[in-house]
């Protein structure tokens, strides 16, 4: 199928992608912009998880402040090359991150990050809380899981829902832009600072 130049263009604009790739899932998608996007994603997706493995040992240290100057936001993102840490993508991802940890004050990066004291006295707390209330020990032990999952959620900033876009993680965010920059990235460390605290 022939696909418009137009349609290319607005695909690009939209996802970021290349032209031949641009081009690729409309073709594939029949014309479907829609369906050309899910492509795209899915493939980004998989190309995130191809450079997962990769080193990263450039990057920059990204300040943020928030309006009033009574959160800032100190965050290492790491890349694997001094010409990406430099692009205008890469920026503005550590911007949303920065941005995101102001909002929703995460404590670690990945779940893998919290100690196991942590997450052992939360998974305690919900199991005494749910037998406390009558429950069963196999089903307070289901509880504390999807306690301890909520718990992740709310302090692991890759497993926080994007502010932005609730419908996606900041996990599914920066393999978003691993796959639009083409290079493996991480969120190496934050520190989040607030007037009072």
């Amino acid at each position: 199928m022939a696909v418009d130049a137009k349609l290319v263009k607005t695909l690009r604009e939209m996802t970021g992608a290349g032209m031949l790739e641009c081009k690729s899932a409309l073709e594939e998608a029949n014309g479907d912009l829609e369906l050309a996007v899910e492509i795209l994603r899915k493939k980004g997706v998989a190309k995130a998880a191809k450079k997962a493995g990769r080193e990263t040992k450039e990057g920059l240290i990204h300040a943020y402040i928030h309006a009033g100057g009574r959160i800032g936001v100190l965050l290492e993102l790491n890349c694997e090359t001094d010409f990406v840490a430099r692009n205008e993508l890469f920026k503005e991802l550590a911007n949303e991150i920065a941005l995101q940890i102001a909002a929703m004050k995460p404590q670690y990066v990945k779940r893998e990050d919290v100690p196991r004291e942590v997450v052992e006295k939360e998974g305690e707390i919900a199991r005494e809380a749910a037998v406390a209330e009558g429950k069963p020990a196999h089903i307070a032990e289901k509880i504390a899981e999807g306690k301890l999952e909520k718990f992740y959620k709310e302090v692991c900033l890759y497993e926080q829902p994007y502010i932005k876009d609730d419908k996606k993680t900041i996990e599914e965010l920066v393999k978003e832009y691993i796959a639009k920059i083409g290079e493996n990235i991480q969120v190496r460390r934050f520190c989040r600072y607030e007037l009072g605290e």
